[in-house]
């Protein structure tokens, strides 16, 4: 088993997801988008899965969506940290 292949964050998906939303590859670099995405994973609890069907069947709505939302507040935390850095 190679746990880099094998294992993953779910929190790692949902973030990428978010960022394609707000369209932020449109707006910066990619440095600033691999810095981001730490701050914002660095933020999120773990949630480590080895199959993306299991999310999706045994996950409840209610988490689902708290997930989600710890994601936006994460990513709204970073961003204006990110950008006071930059400032």
């Amino acid at each position: 088993m190679k746990i880099y292949d094998d294992i993953h964050n779910y929190y790692e998906k949902l973030v990428v997801q978010h960022f394609a939303a707000l369209k932020l590859e449109e707006k910066y670099d990619s440095d600033f988008i691999a810095d981001l995405t730490c701050v914002v994973l660095n933020q999120l609890p773990t949630r480590y899965i080895r199959h993306e069907v299991d999310m999706a069947f045994y996950l409840p709505a209610s988490e689902r969506f708290e997930m989600e939302n710890n994601v936006k507040v994460s990513v709204s935390k970073a961003l204006e940290f990110m950008k006071a850095l930059k400032n």
